[in-house]
């Protein structure tokens, strides 16, 4: 397996994808209201042979 990231492409910028707790709720300004708890990135292995995808939310997939 290799890592790598999901990569959310948004307003011109390039973010790494982040886990939230909960349900998600409608925002009438921002489409989705974000929990008050803290948002995790979302680090994401790759098989190279047959590219089976599985996903983690971890700290250290911050960006540095």
């Amino acid at each position: 397996m290799e890592q790598g990231f999901v990569l959310d492409n948004t307003y011109g910028a390039r973010v790494v994808s982040q886990w939230a707790a909960g349900a998600p709720l409608k925002s009438f300004w921002v489409g989705t209201k974000l929990p008050d708890e803290e948002l995790v990135p979302i680090g994401t292995y790759r098989c190279s042979s047959c590219g089976y995808l599985e996903m983690y939310a971890r700290q250290e997939f911050a960006p540095k």
